[in-house]
């Protein structure tokens, strides 16, 4: 009896001794996380009236959170000269305003204007691409069926890949409208957010301990500062990377100069491969125009990414983000087999923001824990 009673002793002291190392507590928090996400998969109905909601308001919330980080640092800024913050977001308020009547006036007309002529021009330039295959085609002894299959696909099929244009074209009006609803909502989330901001994180902490509101107020503060830098690095980065392509497409003469460099723009928000999916239609245009203005048209844009990334990125963002190039190009990729368009334009942040939680926890895990090891070396 005794002999037995040992054994069960041994055999429970040998289990707790277990579930106190590393690897088996990091299995059971796997396990219980699989579970968990499995058993929300089974429950998918129950969160699907919640989705549609956060759908409804995600385009006026985000628009305004990405309008938010750029704007607020302006009110503060008013705040310094005494300026309540109520008038410096009038201020601010008034200074969009002037943005939108300048680029409605001055700057969406000719970028119009250039698009209409490119849509024009087009059909010239796939005649002159189908000269161009059959010139090369009837002077190569060999080609891979597989390359003049592909090809000449795409070339019998342009006028089927047009009519799906103008389909997509039409589905993508239909669901403008609710769009821009949603936009319309967006100066009232943006007023509130500027005006009240600054108070959602001691109105979160106000409900916890003190010692787990500091954690939790030192980890708001770290996602709000890794936003801001991202956001408003990027936007600053995008917009040197558009007036140095603008410049550079104009000393070399590329028609639709204003058009490319602000599609440059707009992609750079994209990082790393934003700017060199940009670079594509520029550059062919550029070709069929001259095949100088072709190469020159690369090179600006090459030299253009090689400020942007060696001057213009790290003295903007510094070093707040922290990752590696080769994790965003794999964050974005992932994204975009996942979630199309909206998620390459939201994987860095996204993965940005994880990054920092996981961060956190892992400093605070660390913490926790240190002072029992330094005694058990004792």
């Amino acid at each position: 009896m005794n002999l037995c009673y040992d054994k069960a002793k041994y055999l429970l002291k040998g289990v707790a001794n277990l579930t106190q190392r590393k690897p088996f507590r990091f299995l059971l928090y796997a396990v219980l996380t699989f579970t968990l996400i499995y058993l929300i998969s089974l429950t998918a109905f129950i969160f699907k009236p919640i989705g549609l909601l956060i759908a409804s308001i995600a385009v006026p919330i985000i628009g305004a959170g990405l309008l938010f980080y750029v704007t607020n640092p302006i009110v503060n800024f008013l705040e310094r000269f005494k300026i309540k913050r109520i008038y410096g977001i009038v201020i601010v308020f008034l200074l969009i305003i002037l943005v939108g009547f300048f680029s409605v006036y001055f700057v969406i007309p000719p970028i119009q204007e250039q698009f209409n002529r490119l849509v024009e021009t087009t059909p010239q330039m796939l005649e002159s691409f189908e000269e161009l295959w059959g010139f090369w085609q009837n002077r190569q002894e060999y080609i891979p069926d597989s390359v003049e299959d592909t090809i000449q696909n795409i070339i019998n099929n342009l006028d089927a890949y047009a009519e799906d244009v103008v389909s997509s074209l039409f589905s993508f009006i239909g669901s403008f409208f609710s769009f821009l609803f949603a936009v319309v909502l967006i100066p009232f989330f943006l007023f509130f957010m500027l005006k009240d901001g600054h108070k959602f994180i001691p109105f979160v902490t106000s409900f916890l301990s003190e010692s787990k509101a500091n954690s939790l107020k030192t980890l708001l503060n770290d996602i709000n500062d890794v936003l801001a830098s991202f956001i408003q690095g990027q936007l600053l980065v995008s917009c040197c990377v558009g007036t140095m392509l603008l410049i550079g497409y104009w000393i070399v003469g590329l028609n639709y100069a204003l058009m490319f460099a602000v599609f440059g723009l707009f992609m750079n928000l994209i990082p790393f491969i934003g700017p060199w999916l940009s670079a594509i239609p520029a550059v062919v245009v550029g070709f069929f125009q001259d095949p100088m203005i072709g190469v020159w048209t690369a090179i600006i844009m090459i030299v253009a990414q090689q400020i942007e990334s060696n001057l213009i990125s790290p003295n903007i963002m510094g070093k707040v983000l922290k990752l590696h190039p080769l994790t965003v190009i794999t964050v974005i990729l992932a994204a975009g087999a996942i979630g199309g368009f909206l998620g390459i334009l939201f994987a860095v942040p996204s993965y940005a923001v994880a990054k920092t939680i996981v961060t956190h926890f892992y400093q605070l895990y660390i913490e926790h824990h240190r002072p029992s090891e330094e005694k058990n070396l004792l």
